[in-house]
């Protein structure tokens, strides 16, 4: 197969594209410019996509001896990830850009493009699996299933959790099986200069990781109150598109709870500009309504047991899962998710990301939640 390896500059898209080159692709190393003004050097482990880290990916791929290119979606990223991370939080909602990254560009925007060129597949160094199965309604009669990593640690199967079979039958996971340490390892072994480069994590475009900073800058400031769930004023804020639900830090609550305990964020309205803070069992939801449906192989039927997971490194939880076709066509359009315990800080605008054992079934967006 002729393969574009995505190169980031870190160790595992190194060793990914490492690993299909020694599987007998045709392997071409592509680095994405997602930074409109990227600095010269990364200023911490929380930023990507720098001038720095498209010179390690050269220089791993020079040592692999595969060609290697700087696609510019810098735009792109911009306006799908970016400008949509502004709004979701403009709007009072919590998103995961990571997600959505991996939905409109690395297996949208880059797959597309790999595709229009003659290649056959894209490879990235997240960490999950892909198994075939025998399936003789697939396109061979045979269907490509996403799976949990081997390292629980590591695995990054819930940011997968928004690809569909399509783009899933024309992607590669080569580091689903293997630690992370055993890749640095490998790493090294290679001769890679990125055995021991720190991970990025957290949101890449803000690297200090001040998210609250991050959103005054861009969405200005809004004074408003917070208010307890008796309606009581008891603090202000700065704009109610900087809080999440589930935040106890950094409140400066002025009236303190009668009872002494601490508070939490439960809600907050970005139209009327009001932070509701409560007691911690008011956090606890435990049915999920969710749209924005994506499914990683065929789409369940009626009311199905199955997992479902938050976070991107939380735990997951026993779920029943009634998918909802509302239209006239029988597409799902809409899930309820009853979980089986009440789980704390779930905000609408994450997402929630549905498996069947190790596999991943799909995922949607979070609309609101609520008790049973």
């Amino acid at each position: 197969m002729r393969v574009v390896a995505a190169m980031s500059g870190g160790v595992d898209s190194a060793v990914a594209a490492a690993r299909m080159l020694d599987a007998g692709h045709e392997v071409v190393g592509v680095h994405l410019a997602l930074a409109q003004s990227a600095a010269t050097l990364r200023e911490s482990a929380r930023g990507c996509c720098t001038i720095e880290d498209a010179g390690d990916a050269r220089r791993v791929a020079d040592r692999l001896g595969i060609p290697f290119y700087v696609w510019d979606m810098a735009q792109r990223f911009r306006e799908d990830v970016v400008e949509d991370f502004a709004a979701e939080y403009a709007a009072g909602r919590t998103p995961n850009p990571c997600l959505r990254c991996n939905e409109k560009i690395k297996f949208a925007a880059l797959l597309d493009k790999a595709l229009a060129l003659g290649f056959d597949a894209v490879a990235t160094g997240h960490y999950a699996q892909v198994e075939e199965v025998a399936d003789a309604g697939a396109p061979g009669g045979v269907r490509r299933e996403l799976h949990r990593a081997v390292d629980p640690a590591k695995d990054q199967s819930y940011v997968l959790g928004v690809l569909d079979a399509d783009q899933l039958a024309r992607s590669f996971f080569p580091l689903g099986d293997t630690t992370k340490p055993q890749i640095r390892e490998e790493a090294r072994e290679r001769g890679f200069s990125v055995a021991k480069k720190p991970d990025s994590h957290d949101i890449c475009f803000i690297a200090d990781g001040d998210t609250r900073g991050y959103l005054a800058q861009r969405l200005g400031t809004a004074p408003g109150p917070i208010v307890d769930s008796d309606g009581e004023v008891v603090g202000e804020h700065g704009g109610a598109h900087g809080y999440t639900v589930g935040q106890r830090r950094g409140l400066g609550l002025k009236v303190p709870a009668a009872d002494g305990r601490p508070r939490y964020v439960v809600s907050t309205d970005t139209r009327s500009n009001t932070v509701v803070v409560g007691p911690e069992e008011l956090l606890g939801v435990d049915v999920v309504e969710g749209d924005h449906l994506r499914w990683c192989g065929p789409a369940p039927v009626g009311e199905v047991a199955l997992g479902a997971q938050i976070r991107a490194h939380g735990r997951e939880y026993p779920a029943r899962v009634d998918v909802h076709a509302d239209g006239d066509d029988g597409i799902p359009e809409r899930v309820t998710v009853r979980l089986a315990e009440r789980v704390r800080g779930v905000a609408p605008g994450q997402s929630v990301v549905l498996y069947d054992g190790t596999r991943v079934v799909g995922s949607a967006t979070i609309a609101s939640t609520g008790r049973a």
